[in-house]
């Protein structure tokens, strides 16, 4: 499941689906553990290229080296745990 891209913060989910995941992060881990769940779920997902304009510092971004981290740790933590059962 190749992926262009992550942390655009942009999902569309059957609402049971994401019901039927237990959701453990709150921040920028968020879209990776999504992403592994539904893969070791069987779901497909597809990419569509959407356009944005990001917001600068000046106006209120907020995001830091310490996110990215987290985020790298949550790509590892979720894609090499094994599913239960």
């Amino acid at each position: 499941m190749p992926r262009q891209t992550g942390g655009d913060g942009l999902q569309s989910l059957q609402c049971s689906v994401i019901k039927s995941i237990q959701i453990e992060e709150d921040r920028f881990g968020f879209e990776a553990e999504i992403t592994a769940k539904l893969v070791r779920m069987g779901c497909r997902i597809y990419e569509v290229g959407i356009s944005y304009s990001g917001r600068t510092y000046a106006e209120g971004k907020k995001i830091n080296w310490k996110d990215g981290v987290r985020a790298i740790y949550a790509i590892v933590k979720y894609n090499l745990k094994r599913p239960r059962g």
